[in-house]
């Protein structure tokens, strides 16, 4: 039976089916409402299948299925079969690196400490995971600070402490701990301030503020001064720390927020767990996808990847937009406004900077292959044919029409070049016409550019403007018949968007992809290039203005007066004698009626 025969036998029911190649390998899994229609949409006229899928498809030998009741079924299922298999086209896990988690032992007299192994076999707690470990030792480290927990690795029973088998350690004499193991202090009061530890890593640390309070009452009805100040302490600790982590500022909030940055192929999510208010874990995970996926679809995987490391989520689930399965007992909410919104911002902010750092890594790990990645990016968006690791910017500059000139600055591998930048003054255009000025500088640098370097052409113009700039830098290049040699582009600074020659649509890139960073380098690089030449020339044309309009009068003379006079304010002011001084009698008469002139 061939592969189209068993998917037509496929029922219409959720469930989760499999791809195998022809060695019995599997290599992809996916999920389904209707496993016959979701597997049929493989199977279709290749033109409407990407690359990727088309080579998955290509590779298919037999395909199988399981049933589940639900869609929520399905997704669990999906998860571990993909941790099972580690199929090749599917969503992976980009971080392979264990988190740390806070754990309570299972002992009479429990410990608080941090590992990145979890054991529940011997009845351990484990809280967690978080995403910095600065952040869960500054957990453990406050916990030490408000309760004298023990920090030995002794084995602790009731019966060890009745044939005083310990003897006390440091800690115990300078007050870090009760001493537990000769029986100062009782079970039931160490474990109550486990008990609290617990609520604290919950998210419930606003019932025991308010149990210290009332406690603190009470000792100062009764006189215990002493007691009410211990309590005092604590409840200035609680809220010194939980100030620092509320997030709402109204009710309590109990939720679990997801957020996704994409990046092309790429995808950085981040985790919130809110618990009366506060956060209670944050978690960042990196997704790579092998073939086209929706975001709704890694938003799916990147649910049942936290369920599976915490366990069930919240009834209250706030999303930047829904995940393609329903699962029961779960409303997922897209906020507008209000404090739930300002939850979903704030995961958004921590997977962007996830992606960022993920990003300055990569760089710093492995720059050749990081720009090598940039540059496929770019190369994808602007669906070129070849990489553009040789690229050129153009950039118009003048101010009402005045010195105008051009820049033109090089990139290759993504880096700026500088010893081959470019600048021009426009020599056939009068005033300020930026198309007619765009076009004759696209001209001159290629025309030259063919004849001294016609193997050095660029892969990618950019052209710094709109429409009427590129529609001009086209013309120019269509003369010298390059247009099917290379690819032109516009960028507009307003919206930065790409304007390609003949598409009336702008191309948006995304704004946190690394190709668009690279286009607005380019773009402000020849801008600052630009307005540096253009500054230097004007600030050149106002020095000399005054002098140099005098007939007779050129550089050299220009140097020597204001050398020996200090500026053209005292050459106006001096005698006509001391002018001659330094010019002749005939150049310091023309000097001094125009000046004297030019002063009145």
């Amino acid at each position: 039976m061939t592969v189209k025969e068993k998917i037509a036998l496929f029922p219409h029911s959720p469930g989760v089916y499999r791809y195998y190649d022809s060695e019995g390998k599997v290599i992809y899994v996916g999920k389904a409402k209707d496993l016959h229609k979701r597997v049929a949409q493989y199977f279709v006229p290749q033109e409407r299948l990407n690359a990727k899928t088309r080579a998955l498809v290509a590779k298919i030998a037999d395909a199988q299925y399981s049933v589940v009741d639900s869609e929520a079924d399905a997704l669990l299922l999906e998860n571990n079969l993909i941790k099972q298999y580690k199929p090749k086209y599917n969503i992976l896990l980009k971080d392979s690196k264990t988190y740390p988690w806070v754990c309570v032992t299972g002992d009479e007299f429990p410990k608080v400490f941090i590992t990145r192994r979890v054991d529940k076999s011997r009845g351990n707690r484990y809280f967690g995971p978080y995403s910095s470990v600065m952040h869960a030792r500054n957990l453990v480290d406050f916990f030490k600070e408000l309760y004298p927990l023990r920090s030995c690795n002794l084995k602790i029973t009731s019966e060890a402490i009745l044939r005083h088998k310990f003897r006390p350690c440091l800690d115990f004499h300078i007050g870090r701990c009760k001493g537990c193991c000769i029986g100062k202090i009782s079970k039931d009061e160490y474990n109550g301030w486990i008990d609290e530890i617990v609520r604290l890593l919950t998210g419930r640390g606003g019932e025991i503020i308010q149990h210290y309070k009332a406690l603190m009452l009470e000792a100062a009805e009764s006189l215990d001064f002493e007691s009410a100040q211990i309590y005092k302490d604590k409840i200035q600790s609680l809220e010194k720390h939980y100030s620092k982590s509320v997030i709402t500022s109204v009710a309590s909030t109990n939720a679990d927020v997801f957020s996704l940055v994409f990046d092309g192929m790429d995808a950085f999510g981040n985790f919130l767990r809110i618990r009366g208010g506060s956060i209670i874990q944050s978690l960042n995970l990196g997704f790579k996808t092998n073939i086209e996926e929706t975001r709704e679809s890694v938003l799916s995987t990147f649910i049942a990847e936290i369920e599976s490391k915490f366990g069930a989520l919240s009834k209250e689930v706030i999303v930047p937009f829904l995940p393609d399965v329903e699962i029961d007992g779960i409303e997922f909410k897209i906020p507008l406004k209000g404090d739930k919104l300002a939850l979903l911002e704030l995961s958004a902010k921590n997977a962007k900077e996830f992606h960022f750092n993920t990003l300055r890594q990569k760089e710093h790990t492995d720059p050749d292959a990081f720009r090598q990645g940039v540059m496929e990016d770019l190369r994808k968006a602007l669906q070129m044919e070849e990489l553009p690791v040789h690229m050129e910017c153009f950039d118009n500059s003048n101010i009402q029409g005045t010195n105008p000139v051009a820049s033109c600055v090089v990139f290759r591998n993504g880096e700026p070049s500088k010893k081959d930048y470019r600048k021009f003054k426009i020599k056939t255009v009068i005033g300020a016409n930026d198309f007619a000025s765009m076009k004759e500088v696209v001209n001159r640098r290629y025309s030259r550019l063919m004849a001294e370097a016609p193997d050095d052409l660029p892969q990618l113009i950019v052209i710094d403007g709109g429409k009427g700039q590129l529609d001009a830098a086209y013309q120019a290049l269509a003369e010298l018949g390059l247009t099917e040699k290379l690819t032109v582009v516009g960028l507009a600074k307003r919206l930065e968007e790409v304007i390609r020659v003949g598409d009336p649509y702008p191309l948006f890139i995304d704004r946190n992809s690394q190709a668009l960073k690279v286009l607005q380098h380019i773009r402000d690089e020849a801008h600052r290039f630009g307005i540096t030449f253009h500054r230097n020339l004007r600030s050149k044309s106002q020095i000399h203005s005054a002098l140099r309009e005098i007939k007779g009068v050129g550089e050299k003379t220009e140097q020597r007066l204001i050398l020996h006079f200090g500026s053209v304010a005292r050459v106006a002011a001096a005698s006509e004698k001391d002018i001659a001084d330094q010019v002749g009698t005939e150049l310091a008469k023309r000097i001094k009626e125009h000046l004297n002139y030019e002063k009145n």
